[in-house]
């Protein structure tokens, strides 16, 4: 039996999928004949490199696409986590040894496509769920699929921003102008 399911996003599905894409190509666009070790590369102030914030893009799309489908259980209690917890959880942030560049990217790409169907596949945009506990989140407040969305592109676009400073201050290279 052939699937007949509609693959192809339209419309306001559409439009989510192309900025989405969007901020996507310039993050991985960074990431450009960059070695292991220049992607692991902190080169600011900050505790930033590039495949770190690849790594930590692709993992903050997977924990919100899996929201979107089962809700704010698949995602940790912020309220109840310790200082070794977010320690622990800064290593999204950077390289680790043993970790590729080439890695990071495929992982992002894999991520990417599940993100892609589900936004093109999910029955309505409108189904929403209470937000996770964490001190940012105001108590009982809840977010539809469409908002997640949003706050992905969001995230994804910013963290684009942090990759391009990193990368000029390594090399000179710019991701736009």
């Amino acid at each position: 039996m052939q699937d007949t399911t509609n693959t192809t996003a339209t419309g306001e599905r559409a439009d989510l999928l192309e900025a989405l894409a969007k901020h996507r190509h310039f993050l991985r666009f960074t990431a450009r004949d960059l070695t292991d070790e220049q992607a692991g590369q902190r080169t600011t102030a900050s505790e930033l490199c590039i495949g770190g914030l690849i790594k930590h893009v692709a993992s903050v799309e997977r924990h919100w696409a899996a929201f979107i489908q089962h809700g704010p259980s698949v995602m940790p209690d912020f309220t109840a986590m310790t200082e070794a917890d977010f320690a622990k959880r800064a290593d999204e942030f950077r390289m680790l040894p043993g970790e590729t560049l080439e890695g990071v990217l495929a992982d992002y790409a894999e991520t990417a496509a599940r993100t892609d169907e589900l936004v093109t596949t999910l029955p309505d945009l409108d189904v929403t769920h209470p937000l996770p506990k964490a001190p940012w989140n105001e108590p009982g407040a809840k977010m539809s699929a469409r908002r997640v969305l949003l706050h992905v592109i969001a995230e994804t676009a910013q963290h684009a921003g942090h990759a391009d400073i990193i990368r000029e201050s390594l090399d000179g290279s710019k991701s736009m102008g």
